[in-house]
């Protein structure tokens, strides 16, 4: 019986190494301490911002107990990445009917990507229980026509503030 358990154990952790299993999502370091001082994360750099290939990248800071900015615009059926990181605790990061779903870890910067097939708005809710005032945790991901995006000057890195 021990022996059975010893080369099921064996078996999975070679299948780990060969398989090369890592978590889903990309996670690169950072010093949550000077988030808004330099870098990729100062106030400047936050929201939508378009990518030389066409696709969208969309800079987020979640604290206690908001996401900074708190609502995003994006062209539909164009490739969104979601660049996350936390200055505080740990927070989550959900978009109902859609692929996205992470954690947001302090001094780590996560990074998912979806595409939004038609427009509309998505509530982002923090899904990580994150203090008392986790409740009220939430933003907004609005999704608008390509045309339209264009039309309003959205090309250059803007929120649902600049509307």
């Amino acid at each position: 019986m021990v022996a059975m358990l010893v080369i099921m154990m064996v078996i999975i952790v070679l299948t780990s190494f060969a398989g090369a299993l890592h978590p889903a999502s990309n996670v690169e370091v950072i010093d949550s301490r000077t988030l808004h001082l330099r870098g990729e994360f100062v106030e400047s750099n936050l929201g939508t911002a378009m990518e030389p290939d066409g696709s969208v990248t969309v800079r987020l800071i979640a604290e206690q107990y908001d996401f900074v900015p708190r609502c995003v615009v994006v062209p539909a059926d164009t490739p969104v990445r979601f660049r996350l990181t936390s200055s505080d605790v740990i927070h989550g990061f959900i978009l109902p009917d859609t692929n996205v779903n992470t954690m947001v870890v302090p001094s780590f910067v996560a990074e998912v990507r979806t595409r939004f097939s038609k427009p509309g708005n998505y509530v982002m809710p923090c899904h990580e229980y994150c203090g008392l005032g986790h409740q009220a945790m939430w933003a907004q991901v609005k999704v608008v026509p390509w045309d339209q995006f264009a039309h309003q000057g959205l090309l250059e890195r803007t929120s649902c503030a600049i509307q």
